[in-house]
Parts: structure tokens; sequence; C-alpha cells
């Protein structure tokens, strides 16, 4: 009898694991989500291809964060008021990349 919860735990949790596995494969498979995985590879040419693209808020801030890293300025404005961000100043890609890399996590822009 005191075997029988840990049978049903073990009984149910491939399928619980399978649903986790699911989102988590869809997730990583989302254009954004290889667009950040590109930046953070120092990938600019992918990530530029895939960020093009997106015609989301998300995918407008790569796109100028990808435009900032080129060094074309004028560009990065342009896609960052699209993405209605502010254009950062100094030496921030890699907290951008972090910071849109959490965005995608969450779903939000």
């Amino acid at each position: 009898m005191s075997g029988t919860p840990l049978a049903k735990t073990a009984r149910h949790a491939p399928a619980a694991k399978t649903i986790r596995q699911a989102t988590s494969a869809k997730e990583s498979t989302s254009p954004i989500t290889k667009v950040v995985r590109h930046l953070e590879a120092g990938e600019w040419e992918a990530a530029h291809q895939l960020a093009q693209r997106e015609s989301t808020a998300l995918g407008y801030w790569a796109h100028g964060l990808i435009h900032l890293i080129e060094g074309d300025l004028e560009n990065a404005k342009y896609w960052y008021r699209r993405a209605h961000r502010p254009l950062p100043h100094g030496n921030t890609v890699a907290a951008e990349i972090a910071a849109l890399k959490a965005a995608v996590r969450h779903g939000t822009r």
C-alpha cells in the first residue's frame, strides 16, 4: 500500500516531462530564439538574416541591436524606434543581448 503513491507518481512523471520537453523544444526553435543564439555566438550575419524577417517588437529590437553591433547607428536608431525601445549608449552590446534573451524567455518585449 505504501508503494502506491510512488508508483502513481512514476507512472505520470514521463507525461509531465514530455510536455515540458515539447514546450522547451518549441521555444528553442522560434526564429527570435535562434537570433539570440546567433548573437551570443557572434554570428551577426546569420542573426541579421533571421531578424529582418521578424515583424515583432522583439524582432525589431534584435534588428536594431545587430545594426548597433555593425556600427550602423542610423539603422540602429530606426529599428530601436520601431521596437519602442531607447537606443542604448556606451558599450552595452552584451547587456542588450542578455536583456533580449530574457525578454524572449519571458515572452515580453
